[in-house]
């Protein structure tokens, strides 16, 4: 006896018939379509043995189904996109949802290099500084009204110069006579001590700090020797060609002070009345 060959699902003999053979036994072409194909997502038929079957995400088509939702153009072999629930294909895809590059007024492909500024693209290769024409790339750049600057074109061109190292200010610095300063380069004209910050004074438009300029050019004090700079609110007392400070003027016999009152000068000295009066 000849043991029997059927489908193991309609038990329908195969002998002279197409099969495909699974785990659970052998099927007939019909049994195995039913019991084992996957159904189209677009036109909800089975997707038979001998079809061939395109998967995205979760979802199976036939070759000829897999279709843009916009062109109908075929995607079995084309890049495409899902938006939403519509596949696109790219030609659909960038005129519907892709930015265009505001420089060459073409579309900015997805996944390509793009610069994105102001609510403007650009093509990474297009977006240019409007000065030395090099591609500004994802270096830092400066906008001006409607050019686009990379960094050294922008400080070249409308940067302010130090007055003393005529190089371009990029951030802070100091203001003097109404000229700009690198904050470095703003120092006493004769220590050079950085005067950023710090009182200074001027003497023939250079700037001093209150050191230098004490020693080098402020009045001594006839009394101390010290410099009387006037900083701080120190006030002083002037008499023929001598100076004090406040604190300093005061009787050279009794050390009253005399800021406000009646002295009487006597050579080097100054006395109040009282010892002025005592001496005759």
């Amino acid at each position: 006896m000849t043991e029997g060959f059927d489908c193991a699902s309609c038990k329908e003999t195969l002998y002279g018939r197409k099969y495909i053979q699974v785990e659970e036994g052998p099927f007939c072409i019909p049994c195995y379509d039913t019991r084992f194909a996957n159904t189209c997502d677009e036109c909800k038929e089975l997707i038979g043995h001998d079809c061939r079957e395109l998967y995205y995400e979760d979802r199976h088509y036939h070759e000829g189904c897999f279709r843009c939702f916009r062109c109908d153009r075929s995607l079995a072999d084309e890049p495409f996109t899902c938006q939403g629930e519509e596949l696109l294909c790219n030609d659909c895809y960038c005129r519907e949802f892709s930015s265009q590059c505001v420089a060459c007024q073409q579309i900015v492909m997805p996944g390509s290099r793009k610069l994105e500024y102001n609510g403007q693209t650009w093509h990474e290769h297009c977006f240019l500084c409007s000065s030395c024409q090099q591609p500004i790339g994802a270096h830092s750049f400066i906008p001006d009204q409607q050019d686009y600057y990379c960094v050294p074109c922008y400080e070249s061109k409308f940067a302010p110069r130090c007055t003393r190292c005529k190089k371009s200010l990029t951030k802070g610095g100091v203001t003097y006579r109404d000229e700009p300063w690198h904050k470095e380069c703003f120092v006493c004209t004769s220590c050079r001590v950085p005067l950023a910050g710090q009182h200074f004074t001027s003497q023939d438009d250079q700037p001093y700090c209150v050191k230098c300029f004490g020693n080098l050019y402020a009045k001594k004090c006839s009394a101390c020797t010290k410099p009387i700079t006037g900083f701080g609110g120190g006030k002083y007392v002037s008499f023929e060609d001598r100076h004090w400070h406040h604190n300093c003027f005061s009787c050279s016999r009794c050390a009253t002070s005399l800021v406000g009152k009646g002295f009487i000068p006597e050579n080097e000295e100054i006395l109040c009345r009282d010892c002025a009066s005592s001496d005759l």
